[in-house]
């Protein structure tokens, strides 16, 4: 099968007679693994389209096993981000984030917009990277399926409390918070992973959620609330995508 497809590289491996692996965000096909030949060096069309930070479109030919990269074009470079230390190391995170929560040939359209609108905004955005890194995540729970519950006990379904749980996927009540405590213990698994939640971490969830990440150019959390949401989605995506041990976290 020969196609063509636009598509972001999530991350590169240099593989034996100069032939790389891609991980490549397809807009058609997904999360794909994809091996080529092409030029790693220079100034070619085809050999920047193969970096990070770049918006491509791909010739692929699919054999039984495998997909091979035969040509590739830039469609944008987003050469900004690699421009400024802080830019780069918030970019590659969100790239190994979303390539651990992915599932493998599962096309996600509104997720490869919702990057390439990240990539867009961060390489404008000025300070402030980390708020939009989180909005990120917040809406791409979105599409993954996984938004967490914030209008509403998530696990009685009466109205909304100031506990956030992981395990229950979202705000829950005093009262279903003092069940778990009294029947699970304050140091059950499912106890550890509830945090009390401001007014401004769930209002900053409820905001995420509400508007494109090119609306949040211009807004930044203060530190408290950053740091709260950060250990939350943190967690929250650890335990629903299993989205643990990231290399590039300690760099952020």
């Amino acid at each position: 099968m020969k196609a063509d497809t636009e598509g972001i590289v999530l991350r590169e491996t240099k593989t034996s007679y100069g032939r790389r692996m891609l991980l490549l965000f397809t807009r058609e096909y997904g999360k794909i693994s994809a091996g080529t030949s092409l030029g790693e060096r220079g100034k070619s069309k085809s050999a920047l389209a193969l970096q990070h930070f770049t918006f491509g479109r791909y010739s692929l030919h699919r054999g039984r096993d495998s997909y091979n990269i035969d040509g590739a074009e830039v469609v944008r470079s987003f050469y900004g981000i690699g421009e400024n230390v802080d830019k780069y190391f918030n970019g590659a995170y969100v790239l190994e984030f979303t390539s651990k929560v992915l599932h493998q040939e599962v096309p996600v359209p509104a997720a490869f917009d919702l990057l390439l609108d990240f990539f867009d905004v961060l390489e404008r955005r000025e300070k402030g990277f980390g708020t939009l890194v989180l909005a990120y995540q917040t809406k791409l729970f979105h599409y993954l399926g996984v938004a967490p519950v914030l209008d509403r006990c998530a696990v009685c379904g009466e109205p909304a409390g100031p506990w956030f749980s992981i395990e229950d996927g979202g705000v829950i009540c005093d009262e279903c918070h003092r069940k778990i405590i009294t029947e699970e213990g304050e140091n059950s698994a499912r106890s550890a992973l509830i945090y009390p939640s401001s007014f401004d971490i769930i209002n900053a969830l409820k905001y995420f959620n509400n508007n494109s990440l090119k609306k949040l150019e211009n807004i930044a959390l203060n530190e408290d609330t950053g740091k709260g949401l950060q250990k939350i989605i943190r967690e929250y995506a650890a335990y629903h995508l299993d989205a643990s041990n990231i290399k590039s976290e300690s760099m952020i």
